[in-house]
């Protein structure tokens, strides 16, 4: 009490109430200054909490604090929730969505299992799968498969795009899965 007595003498009630209120909005621009707006955003959309192996989100940060999400998500919530996540984050000015919501269909969903099932009984893919971000994402629009994410190296890059070919019913495979070295 009495080291706080000294400085209301010292400076008066009105300097001690404008450096408070300096000090609470350097504390709330805390986050900000240790994390770039990028880095919030990503942490945002790996917190969401129905993000799978079947969902791909991407962003891109503009210099003005506009982001711009993209990917493909297989739950319309799950797209409403990953701009409500971004959107109130300090520094962000606007939120362009462009998600694609998958179409619903029991086709694609057993093509989508499958091919999950056809990575992950594969010994060398398999560690790709463990922990809650997959490294691997499966996508499959109208019978059509896209595997997105990073792999350790080219060999694992093939060996996935070749299961992923070995799947029954599949139309296509794009392969856009990136190897460490160049990612």
């Amino acid at each position: 009490m009495k080291h706080t007595n000294q400085i209301r003498n010292l400076v008066g009630v009105p300097a001690l109430a404008a450096m408070l209120a300096v000090t609470s909005a350097a504390l709330v621009a805390a986050p900000t200054n240790h994390r770039t707006l990028a880095d919030s955003v990503r942490h945002e959309l790996v917190m969401l909490p129905y993000v799978g192996v079947f969902d791909n989100l991407s962003y891109s940060v503009a210099d003005d604090g506009s982001v711009t999400l993209s990917g493909s998500v297989v739950r319309p919530v799950t797209r409403g929730d990953a701009e409500t996540a971004v959107k109130h984050l300090t520094g962000v000015t606007s939120v362009n969505n462009q998600i694609e919501v998958l179409p619903l269909s029991g086709f694609d969903d057993r093509i989508r299992f499958a091919a999950l099932r056809s990575l992950v009984n594969s010994t060398p893919l398999n560690r790709y799968f463990l922990g809650t971000q997959p490294s691997i994402r499966i996508i499959v629009k109208n019978g059509n498969i896209t595997l997105d994410g990073v792999v350790r190296n080219e060999t694992d890059r093939q060996f996935a795009s070749l299961m992923a070919n070995g799947v029954s019913g599949a139309f296509s495979v794009t392969n856009n899965l990136q190897t460490e070295a160049t990612n």
